[in-house]
């Protein structure tokens, strides 16, 4: 908020996502144009996005051509032009000299020699997951810490520490000690005994496998196997034919979703109503009459009925690109790259095949406890992190601190801007008055919560109070009450008190 450049990191479920959006959020309403990207195209979709090879003009080359910005189209060099803030989201899969190409063209366009002539970069990621990728026939690089501009740019480094996802100790051990190196055999040992172990026959699961081949083959096979017609939908879509496809590799719903009465689905897209989120798990119990639109009764107990949702390619303010589809896919098997960014309540997992560092961790880290993980198998390499990363992780730890203790000052003021985000609907005095008036009701609206306030909350639920006597306990809105006890006990905790 301070215009500052940014690396934010963290561990697999720290909230990285959740804050790049609430900054974004932020920094719109301040009139900036925010540029939102991400290294994989499915890792835009999550933000809205496009990739950054694509915002930046460079495509998939390995080096800039003599003269590229006389050839750059207008349209693209405006956007570049007009950017105050640069978002790269899953930063660890950006090769170092590609960064390097970014910042040559924003300093040429812009016509500014200084880091990404300008513009604030934020910087997304963790570099104990998948790391960039090397092939054969192409440049071979690094991690982004590694390129020329890095130490120009300086960022400060967010490091998230706070963990939203795992709620278990020995989980959490388990993947703390991967990403320090200090897996032991009781470590090794506890994943083992999850080796062979069969869930329920009720119990609602996906596979995590490495190659898509098994993905596809597992997921059709399982559909073969229902009796029942099969119902097919398909994508409707708007814009050029090359951004289209461009858009279709990124969108995680198939261009044809083929489903029938009994299919296990996953929804790939966030309710705006929260009825499900990314990574949600249902079961396909009927169709709607006359739109034949699929009714999903999800794990969290929910039902709904399915329809169309939109993704967007959108580069800069420019709108390239849409799909409209169903926001499912079949779920009896996912590959572990496309589980990336997702929560899972339950998962067997094929770690037989892991072929690169970090994998393990990412498939491992999607799920929020070990008593909910099947483990079909597991090699050597799933357990393997980068050695890069660690050492990498240490400077950023060390940074990370000093940058705290630089910006402090910030944090008298933070929690008021925070508030004043809507500031273009209401001026601040009304936006004011309005927590005045909550204060009323709930005297504690819009503070923070301290350490005496979160033992009781959890101490009470989990003694029988509801939503509403703990809503008048505690002095809060009965809805930040229960985005507390999602926090502490997840997503489905809940469910019965509201």
């Amino acid at each position: 908020m301070a215009g500052e450049s940014v690396l934010l990191t963290g561990p697999a479920g720290a909230g990285k996502t959740f804050t790049l959006n609430q900054f974004i959020r932020y920094a719109k309403s301040e009139g900036k144009h925010v540029s939102v990207t991400a290294t994989t195209g499915l890792a835009a979709t999550h933000l809205g996005g496009t990739t950054i090879h694509s915002w930046a003009g460079i495509g998939v080359s390995d080096e800039l051509a003599s003269g590229f910005a006389e050839h750059m189209a207008k349209g693209r060099k405006e956007i570049i032009e007009k950017t105050d803030v640069l978002i790269i989201d899953e930063i660890s899969m950006l090769h170092d000299f590609r960064l390097d190409m970014v910042d040559t063209v924003c300093r040429i366009v812009r016509g500014r020699d200084e880091p990404f002539g300008g513009i604030q970069l934020i910087m997304s990621g963790d570099f104990f997951q998948l790391p960039p990728i090397n092939r054969g026939d192409s440049r071979a690089g690094g991690f982004v810490v590694n390129s020329k501009v890095w130490q120009e740019l300086d960022p400060a480094i967010c490091y998230l520490e706070e963990q939203h996802r795992q709620d278990d100790e020995v989980l959490l051990d388990i993947l703390n000690s991967l990403r320090s190196g200090e897996l032991r055999r009781h470590h090794a040992e506890k994943l083992l005994e999850r080796v062979g172990i069969e869930p329920a026959e009720d119990e609602l699961l996906t596979e995590l496998h490495t190659v898509n081949i098994d993905v596809d083959t597992i997921n059709d096979a399982k559909l073969d196997e229902l009796d029942g017609d099969e119902i097919f939908y398909t994508q409707t879509t708007t814009g050029s034919e090359g951004y289209v496809e461009n858009l279709q590799r990124s969108v995680l719903a198939p261009a044809t979703l083929r489903i029938k009465k009994g299919a296990l689905v996953m929804a790939v897209k966030n309710s705006l109503e929260r009825k499900y989120v990314n990574g949600s798990l249902g079961t396909v119990i009927d169709f709607e009459k006359g739109t034949e639109y699929p009714v999903v009764e999800f794990k969290n107990g929910k039902v709904v009925t399915m329809m169309p949702d939109t993704w967007e390619l959108r580069d800069g303010d420019k709108k390239r690109a849409s799909i409209s589809q169903i926001p499912l896919r079949l779920a009896w098997a996912i590959t572990v790259h496309k589980s990336q960014g997702m929560t899972l309540d339950a998962a067997r997992i094929d770690l037989r095949k892991a072929f690169v560092e970090g994998m393990g961790y990412v498939a491992l880290s999607r799920v929020k406890n070990l008593h909910n993980l099947y483990l079909l198998g597991i090699n050597q390499m799933a357990l393997r992190i980068s050695e890069d990363a660690q050492n990498i992780d240490v400077l950023l730890r060390d940074h990370a601190a000093r940058d705290a203790k630089r910006f402090a000052y910030l944090e008298k003021n933070i929690e008021k801007r925070a508030t004043e985000l809507p500031k273009k609907k209401q001026s601040a005095s009304g936006w004011s008055d309005k927590i005045a008036k909550m204060r009323e009701t709930y005297p504690n609206a819009y503070r923070p919560w301290e350490a005496g306030q979160d033992s009781q909350l959890k101490e009470k639920f989990l003694n029988g109070s509801s939503v509403k006597e703990l809503s008048k306990m505690l002095g809060r809105h009965e809805g930040s009450i229960v985005m507390r006890l999602q926090k502490h006990f997840g997503e489905d905790a809940v469910q019965t008190g509201l």
